[in-house]
């Protein structure tokens, strides 16, 4: 069964009006379980739709979008922040951290929000990912004192809280200096190997793209590109 499945998505914004405007065209993909896909195309090209379409912040006006073989079209808003809440991770260019929290805190913060009381169970899942990260030693942290690289490596930890099947990760690498970027890339390609999750990285960076397994691309709301 695939992670993903798009089957001719398309996206209006201010249908009815005379400012009405279709961002995507009928766009199909398809993604199973380990790929590793790279999502590139220019600014304006429709990247951030697509990806919030996917992440299940936003509905599409037209067309079949499956997660896991659910069927996103027919859940109502609480249905899709369970399916979200479970079965996807978000790894952003500006992590989200809350910076007064600890490392721990922050990994710990999907388990809470589906679970509500912090239990034994999720400190364990929270100090198991930062160790995975390399940061045991940084989990009492705040995570405003941490490095931008560190940040990130806290946010990917965080995505992977839920054991989701699919990541998704938005210019993730975008503010970091390139061995920092080449560390949080790294890092993600092993918890890609290792467990077999899915990743779709948004990225302008036509080096990472390089070292995706395969590469979709996105021009004015077509997909014109798939390329393994």
């Amino acid at each position: 069964m695939p992670v993903l499945q798009l089957d001719g998505i398309r996206k209006t914004f201010n249908p009815g009006q005379p400012n009405e405007t279709e961002v995507l065209h009928g766009i199909d993909l398809t993604l199973h379980r380990g790929e590793f896909c790279a999502l590139m195309g220019p600014s304006g090209s429709g990247k951030s739709t697509l990806l919030n379409l996917i992440g299940l912040l936003d509905r599409p006006s037209a067309g079949r979008l499956l997660i896991e073989g659910h069927d996103t079209g027919a859940l109502d808003d609480a249905g899709l922040t369970r399916l979200r809440g479970r079965s996807i991770g978000f790894v952003f260019q500006y992590h989200h951290l809350i910076g007064a929290f600890s490392a721990l805190e922050n990994v710990m913060m999907p388990a809470l929000l589906a679970g509500g009381r912090p239990d034994a169970a999720m400190r364990a899942r929270a100090a198991e990912l930062l160790g995975r990260v390399g940061l045991a030693a940084k989990r009492d942290q705040p995570v405003g004192s941490l490095s931008g690289g560190q940040q990130q490596r806290v946010a990917v930890a965080r995505a992977l809280a839920m054991r989701p099947a699919l990541i998704l990760a938005d210019e993730p690498t975008g503010n970091l200096d390139t061995k920092s970027a080449d560390d949080v890339f790294a890092l993600m390609r092993d918890v890609n190997r290792a467990d077999g999750t899915s990743f779709l990285v948004v990225t302008h960076d036509p080096r990472l793209g390089a070292r995706c397994d395969r590469t979709v691309r996105v021009v004015d709301g077509k997909l014109v590109e798939d390329a393994a």
